[in-house]
């Protein structure tokens, strides 16, 4: 190689050029080219010779390897020799067995171990030289950036597909669905056990885009070892016996220990791991740590969303044990009293509110019957109510007067808010119902700051009891009211809250239901049975709201339908669980 072949030759990336002070002027396209033995040599630096061509090519980054035309290796750079050493110079380069050079093709190719990159340079004399470059640190990292960007983007699609399940069973479907292919061919995932029972689920990877999912439940003792070491927060790393234990169970198919690669990851919770993540493929992709990691990573997420899972349906059992024992009771059945209630709380979604019904049978065969309304609506009301209602139901055990009785209740409210430095009151009608011998019932009714009741009677008119008393649950002595009144067969007493009166809604939305829209409501219904009449007010009320915000509903009426009546039917106007398709719920 002279100086002659490379003197001002530029492959384009700026390694090698002209060595001079300043760049030689442009020549036009029509300008003549000098041929290069016309072109003088370097000129001296200072008095010294000029640098040998040889001695400056010796440094670059690339290995050179000249070829004479017949294709005979007539120089070898010391980078060549390194990362070439079957080529020798004075031999056939064809002959060095070097993939990409001895056929003559440029390109990528992997030698030793290494990553080369390859270009061939035509030169002077039909002879030919080969530039050679290590990219393996270079390829190695722009493999690496691409991996741990795939292993993002892989995380954070997974972290998007996990935070919308708020059920346990739909966040560990989600999550080993989402292992497969990625991170397995096979994933399973085992929740720690409840009452002695661990629910697991698999995903494996199929012919179809999808992998297929299914579930299972093992009870605890039955759990292969790595995974109830992996609920202890332990991960196991002994593969062999790991792998046998995952086929033993049966959950790694068309696996088999010997062709088969697994890790156990622990599912990180509060205080001990939510569950394990188990992972397996063929042997043939050993997971690294790398590949570990990126598990871990998963795990991570996968556990968060379990979580969060988990805590949602522990809370939401535990709201609707707590709505199941707020919403209203129905009354226990009478012999010749007829009940019909009606019920919708102001939220929807709680089924449960401020206003409240029910009923107590009396050892002398009377019943303690009574509806109320706490102050306020929504959770804090219900609980209040509930409060109340616990009280009636110890208290008519020892008084079952009725204005006696609400005093007792009175006071009991009163100790029971101060106590918790609330403010809360109520509105009751509380009376007790005694059966007559010809089929009729006397109603002893005590008022507490509640809504006079209508009695419809058989003549088709429409009453109001002249009922008053104050609010209960605000002063210690209130000045409570108290009625009689009888019920012929036939004849029925309608109790209501202020829900019903008070619904705003009609032309313009603003405009109050009324007292007076009410009789004319309920008036002619006196032959309708109970259950119907109060559904009838329920129903008349809410057409009035249009569907727009409304207090608490309650309706209670009681029918004198004799010894043989017809028995109690109720109709509930509370709204069904969210998922259900019962719309209203009837007990004969």
């Amino acid at each position: 190689m002279t100086a002659a072949d490379v003197r001002d030759w530029d492959p384009g990336d700026g390694r090698i050029s002209t060595p001079s002070g300043t760049r030689a002027p442009a020549r036009s396209a029509a300008a003549p080219a000098r041929p290069a033995a016309a072109r003088p040599p370097l000129a001296p630096d200072r008095g010294q010779p000029p640098p040998d061509w040889s001695e400056v090519v010796e440094h670059f980054r690339e290995g050179l390897v000249v070829c004479d035309a017949d294709g005979v290796v007539r120089h070898v750079s010391p980078v060549a020799e390194r990362l070439l050493p079957e080529v020798v110079p004075g031999e056939l380069l064809a002959a060095a067995g070097v993939p990409g050079l001895s056929d003559g093709s440029a390109g990528d190719l992997t030698h030793r171990g290494r990553r080369l990159t390859a270009r061939r340079v035509s030169l002077s004399g039909a002879r030919c030289c080969w530039y050679v470059e290590d990219v393996t640190e270079s390829v190695s990292r722009a493999d690496a950036l691409l991996a741990e960007r795939a292993r993002s983007a892989f995380l954070a699609a997974v972290g998007d597909k996990l935070g919308n399940p708020l059920h346990p069973d739909r966040a560990a479907a989600a999550a080993v669905r989402l292992a497969v292919p990625t991170l397995a061919e096979v994933a399973v995932l085992v929740l720690a056990p409840r009452s002695g029972r661990a629910r697991w689920w698999r995903a494996a990877r199929s012919d179809d885009e999808a992998p297929t999912v299914d579930s299972g439940v093992l009870a605890s003792a039955d759990l292969p070892a790595a995974v109830a070491d992996g609920l202890t927060g332990v991960e196991p790393h002994a593969v062999d016996w790991l792998v046998k234990q995952a086929v033993d169970a049966g959950w790694l198919p068309g696996l088999t220990g010997a062709e088969s690669a697994a890790r156990v990851v622990p599912l990180p919770g509060g205080d001990a791991p939510v569950g394990v993540l188990l992972v397996a493929r063929r042997a043939t992709r050993w997971y690294d740590e790398d590949d570990v990691a990126l598990i871990r990573a998963f795990a991570a997420r996968a556990a968060a969303a379990l979580t969060t899972a988990l805590l949602y349906r522990d809370q939401a059992e535990v709201a609707d044990t707590l709505q199941t024992s707020l919403v209203p009771v129905e009354p226990a059945e009478t012999a010749g009293v007829q009940w019909g209630t009606a019920y919708r709380p102001a939220q929807a979604g709680l089924r449960i509110g401020g206003d409240f019904y029910g009923s107590h049978r009396l050892p002398d065969g009377g019943t303690v019957f009574f509806l109320g309304d706490v102050s306020g609506k929504g959770v804090e009301a219900a609980v209040f109510t509930g409060q109340l209602r616990q009280c009636l139901q110890a208290l008519h055990r020892v008084e079952s007067h009725p204005a006696r009785l609400l005093r007792l209740l009175n006071d009991a409210l009163l100790e029971t808010t101060q106590a918790h430095g609330q403010g809360r009151f109520a509105t009751i009608v509380l009376g007790v119902a005694r059966p007559d011998r010809d089929g009729g019932i006397t109603l002893t009714m005590a008022g507490g700051g509640h809504l006079p009741p209508l009695v419809l009677r058989a003549s088709g008119e429409v009453e109001s009891v002249p009922l008053r008393g104050m609010l209960i649950g605000v002063v210690p002595d209130p000045r409570v009211g108290e009625v009689t009144v009888r019920l012929a067969p036939g004849e029925t007493c309608l109790l209501y809250s202020d829900g019903v009166t008070e619904a705003r809604g009609g032309r313009r939305g603003d405009e109050q239901f009324g007292p007076e829209r009410l009789v004319t409501a309920v008036t002619g219904c006196q032959r309708m049975p109970a259950p119907a009449l109060a559904e009838r007010v329920e129903q008349v009320t809410c057409d009035w709201l249009a569907h727009g915000d409304h207090d608490d509903i309650a309706v209670l009426a009681l029918r004198a339908v004799g010894p043989s009546g017809r028995p109690s039917r109720h109709l509930h106007s509370v709204p069904p669980p969210a998922g259900s398709d019962e719309q209203i719920e009837t007990r004969a």
